[in-house]
């Protein structure tokens, strides 16, 4: 069986002021508290819900490791 495909998506801001439907959005996705990440099959209904949110939520795809550069 194939390895599925996962996504790490991290809440960035803080929703509150944010729309009630966004908020419950953040939620269904398990995010609970700032700079929480969550590793979720990356599937349609998942990539739905982070473009609602994206303005709240920062996504981290496999492979796309950040580098961090000692200067």
């Amino acid at each position: 069986m194939a390895d599925k495909k996962r996504i790490k998506i991290t809440l960035t801001k803080s929703p509150i002021g944010a729309k009630p439907i966004h908020r419950k959005t953040i939620q269904a996705l398990g995010l609970t508290k700032m700079h929480k990440t969550v590793e979720l099959e990356d599937t349609p209904a998942t990539r739905g819900a982070v473009a609602k949110v994206s303005h709240l939520v920062t996504l981290e795809e496999p492979g796309q490791e950040e580098k961090k550069e000692k200067k």
